[in-house]
């Protein structure tokens, strides 16, 4: 009996044969899989140079160095069609994006974060008008959207510049434009700039400085009175000292346009508005669901310690719904910077529809479209770190 119980312990710890061992065959399986995606993207990749070379059309990016031939009608105006280059074109259009995507994400999350809240209000008015408003915009394609937002302002402002709305400040409305009075900095500038550098580490100090005492004393910490004190501070010393840092050119009227001061296209106008209405909604039921996630007896907790609505909100609710929030309000702002590609619908010079025009100038689509979903890639993966980063600081730590 003992000889047979022996020899079955030295069965059982015998080792698995290789061939056996779930480890090795998921590893081997997992090389394989990947082997096979390799040589199945080669494939791909090969006949479509194959097959470009044979048509005339090989693959070149040399192209980026040949002259644009056509005028860009926002944002660097002393772009010269003819004389720049396709990569400077596309560099324009890469920062007339990047103007619309980050203006963007601050209005769609500001808005959105409001109607996310208004969802949840007490008041009948304001909650039914957001629900409106979330079903309205989520439920309706964005093209559609952009269309009815850019014809909406060309029929509604006026075509001739003299008819131009004029609003307070010297800023001019039309069919056109919005011209407004541009601020510049002038050689001085940077001494302020300097001072409110320095007032803004000031304040920070003081607020660090302020949270340790109330960790250390139990006294209200008022940052606000410490740190803006230095702040604007330092920044009125030095506008003091830079004697005026800044100075305004206002836009006037000439024989066939405004000259001088800036101006923000009806294309470029639209597109912003539009992303921001089509994304807030989103973003608004995002914060709805991350609200309502928050245990009821939070809130409860609050009121029983004396805590107002907004207090309530600010400090106890949101605080702990930002943890469920954050990871699907990055995918909304990835899905505003790709959808900043539909401005081609309206005529706005994005990096789109300048990669879209040096395609059918050099007939390099592939070459042209690879350099646009690298920008695009860069873009998103961008977004994607700044987002990872911030909810990596939103964990929940354990002592």
């Amino acid at each position: 009996m003992s000889d047979r119980a022996s020899t079955f312990d030295r069965s059982a710890h015998q080792p698995v044969p290789f061939w056996r061992d779930i480890r090795v065959l998921q590893a081997v399986a997992q090389v394989v899989f990947l082997v096979a995606v390799v040589v199945f993207g080669y494939v791909l990749i090969n006949n479509l140079v194959t097959g470009l070379r044979e048509s005339q059309l090989a693959i070149n990016f040399n192209i980026l160095t040949r002259p644009f031939g056509t005028r860009i009608s926002e944002g660097q105006m002393d772009f010269n069609p003819g004389s720049s280059s396709n990569l400077q074109a596309l560099l324009v259009g890469l920062r007339n994006t990047l103007r619309v995507v980050t203006v963007g994400l601050v209005g769609a999350t500001v808005l959105g974060v409001f109607i996310g809240i208004a969802r949840l209000s007490p008041n009948f008015l304001l909650r039914t008008v957001s629900i409106s408003y979330i079903e309205l915009f989520r439920n309706t394609p964005l093209l559609v959207q952009l269309y009815f937002i850019y014809r909406g302002m060309r029929l509604a402002l006026p075509e001739n510049l003299a008819d131009s709305y004029r609003l307070p400040g010297s800023i001019y409305i039309n069919r056109r434009a919005i011209n407004f009075p541009l601020i510049m900095g002038t050689e001085s500038a940077p001494v302020f700039y300097a001072a409110v550098a320095v007032g803004l580490a000031v304040g920070a100090a003081l607020w660090i400085w302020r949270l340790r005492v109330q960790d250390r004393t139990g006294q209200p910490a008022n940052t606000l009175y410490w740190f803006l004190p230095a702040f604007l501070g330092f920044g009125a010393l030095g506008w003091i000292v830079s004697g005026g840092p800044f100075s305004v050119e206002y836009p006037e009227l000439g024989n066939f346009n405004f000259s001088g001061g800036d101006r923000l296209s009806a294309e470029y106008t639209a597109l912003t508005l539009g992303l921001i209405l089509y994304t807030a909604a989103f973003i608004a039921d995002i914060v709805r669901a991350g609200i309502q996630s928050v245990p009821y007896g939070q809130v409860e907790a609050a009121r029983a310690q004396g805590f107002s609505g907004g207090q309530t909100l600010r400090l106890i609710v949101l605080p702990q719904a930002l943890r469920l929030i954050i990871p699907p309000l990055g995918n909304q702002y990835l899905n505003l910077a790709k959808n900043s590609s539909l401005g081609i619908a309206i005529g706005f010079f994005d990096v789109y529809n300048v990669a879209n025009v040096i395609s059918n100038q050099t007939g390099q689509a592939v070459a042209v479209f690879v350099v646009m979903m690298g920008i695009y890639l860069g873009m998103s993966l961008t977004i994607s770190a700044v987002m990872n980063a911030l909810n990596y600081s939103m964990r929940l730590r354990s002592r």
